[in-house]
């Protein structure tokens, strides 16, 4: 499949680009320095995804878009300073811009990572989390709460993924909830570009919102990692 990945050079944008291209997707990624992306199987473009007329030159001929979109700077200078090379809303303008490109284009799979706690997963937070949320990401999460919507919106065939709390440590075998339900509080970007790719790959995620945790040692007597029961970059 061809597929375009939406902020290519962010930390989970990368994992997914990486993970296309592993099972042999052709892949077109965009974000202001894609074209460090460099590779067999990679086309890197530079630009900014919340601009229209660049989003709209190249969503044609693509089968399917991948949006990891995110503000890489400290959450705490973001949250007292704001962004310094990023919009505040750029998951909200990317998501929107692409949204509008898929329409005109008729590009129908959509595959959107937000965050573990908004929307209906909001009830689902500990008291620990509902505090970072308050105190340190509320404009962030405000953003990702209209990305949200827009997405439920589009009437494309679209899938939420919300990770929790991203690292960076190797593949974990990734807990995947269509109902909310979490594991471990922490989960690797690797394991979470495995389910982006296979809510591109499968149909029966289409219309999900599908929470992703990481998953506990177990024995092979206990319960396995569900491959579908029901930020931050």
């Amino acid at each position: 499949m061809k597929v375009l990945v939406i902020g290519a050079t962010g930390g989970s944008g990368r994992a997914a680009v990486a993970e296309l291209v592993r099972r042999g997707h052709e892949v077109t990624a965009l974000s202001r320095h894609a074209s460090t992306l460099t590779g067999p199987g990679v086309r890197g473009v530079d630009g900014d995804a919340t601009d229209p007329l660049v989003v709209d030159t190249i969503v044609p001929g693509q089968d399917a878009v991948v949006v990891a979109l995110g503000i890489t700077e400290s959450p705490l200078r973001v949250r007292l300073r704001g962004p310094a090379g990023t919009s505040m809303d750029v998951r909200s303008r990317g998501t929107r811009a692409v949204i509008d490109a898929m329409q005109r284009h008729g590009v129908q799979r959509l595959v959107v990572q937000t965050s573990y706690g908004v929307g209906a997963t909001r009830r689902r937070l500990d008291l620990a989390s509902r505090l970072v949320f308050a105190a340190l990401l509320a404009p962030q999460i405000a953003d990702t709460e209209i990305q949200a919507r827009e997405l439920h919106a589009s009437g494309l065939d679209w899938v939420e993924v919300q990770p929790v709390y991203l690292t960076d440590a190797d593949a974990d075998a990734p807990y995947v909830s269509a109902s909310g339900e979490t594991r471990e509080r922490r989960v690797s970007r690797q394991a979470v570009a495995r389910v982006l790719v296979d809510a591109i790959e499968r149909d029966e995620h289409v219309g999900r919102t599908l929470s992703v945790s990481g998953t506990p040692a177990v024995s092979d007597t206990t319960v396995r990692p569900a491959a579908a029961t029901a930020v931050r970059e």
